[in-house]
């Protein structure tokens, strides 16, 4: 598989948006049928759970899997899940549950997990955990390749992420992501103090040029898939920052590289140049500081903390909240000393 194609996969949003136009010589017929023949890989149950979950419209107005196609309907379809592509292996690996009923469950991630299986990571995933946890649910016997997922998060990212149970929270959850009514609160460590401590990033998301394996902000709306990051700065610690960011899209990278795009990549970020010292003195005593908060916290300082989404039977909005993990704590406690320090010193 070529890296872009990885990459094209790797969406944080795991849900596709079809939009067709009907023929003019179009003979009436069942819109489940018509769309089993324009679908790759949809099955007609899934079009028609699709359908009973209000996310298949035609010019606009939600319709059931009966309802028949005629000449120049404009027929837009919000579908969740992939299809399969390499065999899922259930492992009974332990996995901290926030949140469970019938519909869906909410899971705090621990840094270093993947999410779903893909070239490279065939086991030890989230998903190879939701194969053990649900294995008596028919959602996780189907043959999906990322059952229950509707978003994702990078891997040395920690925090929640919600799992469906069933085709119809499955099909409802990714609505909710598509027309952007979840909510996601995440909390940052970033280099560099800020002028403006609230703010909004815009820009256009894509493919690095050079390194197809991370992404970068295109000027302009030229290239790419538009995305759009909110942040406030909730504590400032010399030369780096605690931000709290909350996303209206879900792009690939899209905090990371939001960030790095405006001069502020996050702290101990390898993909996006945060692993460098960016800011502050030239003191050997400072670069060890530095290395030291490294070594406790070896990844990018970026924690999912809030998840909000309508529950999926009942319309109850439901949020959920997770502390800040151990290593972002410990390096902004040291930061707090360090900055204590350097004020009675100064």
């Amino acid at each position: 598989m070529k890296e872009e194609e990885k990459i094209e996969n790797e969406e944080q949003e795991l849900f596709e948006h079809f939009r067709i136009e009907v023929d003019a010589g179009q003979k009436p017929l069942r819109i489940d049928k018509f769309l089993v023949n324009r679908l790759e890989n949809a099955s007609r149950s899934k079009i028609q759970s699709a359908a009973e979950a209000g996310n298949i419209l035609i010019n606009n107005k939600a319709v059931k899997s009966n309802y028949k196609v005629k000449p120049s309907d404009v027929i837009s379809i919000v579908m969740a899940q992939p299809p399969r592509e390499i065999e899922l292996i259930p492992e009974d690996i332990p996995v901290e549950i926030v949140y469970e009923d019938d519909q869906f469950l909410i899971v705090n991630k621990e840094p270093g997990m993947v999410v779903h299986p893909s070239y490279g990571h065939y086991t030890g995933t989230l998903v190879n955990a939701m194969m053990h946890h649900l294995k008596d649910l028919p959602l996780f016997n189907s043959g999906e390749m990322r059952p229950g997922l509707v978003h994702r998060i990078d891997k040395n990212t920690s925090g929640l992420l919600v799992i469906a149970k069933t085709e119809l929270a499955l099909n409802r959850l990714a609505k909710q992501f598509f027309e952007k009514t979840s909510e996601r609160k995440y909390i940052a460590i970033v280099w560099g103090t800020f002028d403006e401590k609230e703010g909004t990033i815009v820009g256009n998301i894509g493919r690095n040029i050079k390194n197809r394996k991370i992404m970068q902000v295109f000027p302009d709306g030229e290239q790419g898939k538009h995305a759009v990051t909110h942040y406030k700065v909730i504590e400032e610690l010399g030369y780096v920052s605690v931000v709290e960011c909350q996303l209206e899209t879900g792009r690939t990278h899209q905090i990371r590289v939001h960030f790095q795009h405006i001069g502020h990549p996050l702290f101990n970020d390898p993909e996006y140049g945060g692993n460098q010292i960016l800011k502050g003195t030239t003191f050997t005593k400072y670069k060890q500081f530095v290395q030291n908060c490294f070594s406790i916290l070896p990844r990018q300082a970026l924690h999912a903390k809030t998840l909000g989404v309508k529950h999926p039977t009942t319309g109850e909005f439901k949020r959920f909240d997770s502390e800040i993990p151990k290593d972002m704590q410990q390096v902004m406690e040291r930061w707090r000393r360090y900055l204590s320090g350097r004020d009675s010193n100064s």
